[in-house]
């Protein structure tokens, strides 16, 4: 995703679309998943699992990264308490990323769609710990990647669904039933799928 504007890099057919894993799905890293591919290109494919829990808090990290301490992590107001962590994917587990709405941007912010961002740096922490930051956001720990021309063979090969992106999916705290919701986007039920080969 190099450079900051959506303009200078070649945008794929997947980019803003979820990724929906059909039940054949053998990689157990993405079985059920629904994913929100930040970038495609020619070069390869990046995203986020949108269902996944972690079950690290948002103030286990402010504690990890020393922005606070133990008596200030217990008086942190409970919406910053429970701001959503999720497990973003297997790639680079230890990194995180924050996708949220585009009503907070900083020098390091990567637009991905006309309405959301993708921040990765401490600043938009600190901002969401002191009650600031976006409206809506996510922080997700990891992501998933595929090199070029992978996930177009995997989508080939019945592995993955896609659809165009629903914002309130993305940000939704709701993860046990995503992969429905992500289903019906499509007007599919979970028992119209078939782990053979074709369409569903």
């Amino acid at each position: 995703m190099a450079g900051s504007e959506r303009g200078d890099r070649e945008r794929g057919f997947l980019d803003g679309q979820f990724l929906i894993a059909m039940p054949g799905m053998f990689d157990q890293n993405f079985a059920r998943t629904v994913i929100y591919v930040c970038a495609h290109s020619p070069a390869g494919a990046m995203g986020f699992i949108l269902n996944r829990r972690q079950s690290i808090t948002f103030p286990d990290i402010l504690l990890h990264l020393d922005m606070i301490d133990q008596h200030d992590a217990i008086m942190l107001p409970q919406k910053t308490r429970e701001f959503p962590i999720q497990t973003g994917g297997p790639v680079e587990t230890g990194r995180g990323f924050v996708l949220h709405s585009d009503d907070y941007l900083s020098e390091s912010s990567i637009p991905v769609s006309e309405d959301i961002c993708l921040t990765a740096t401490l600043d938009i922490v600190r901002a969401i710990s002191a009650g600031g930051g976006p409206r809506r956001a996510t922080m997700l720990l990891g992501y998933a990647g595929w090199a070029g021309g992978q996930l177009e063979a995997e989508i080939a090969n019945n592995g993955w669904l896609h659809c165009p992106a629903s914002e309130d999916l993305i940000f939704d705290p709701k993860l046990d039933d995503k992969y429905e919701r992500a289903l019906a986007l499509m007007g599919i039920s979970p028992g119209m799928l078939s782990n053979e080969a074709g369409h569903a």
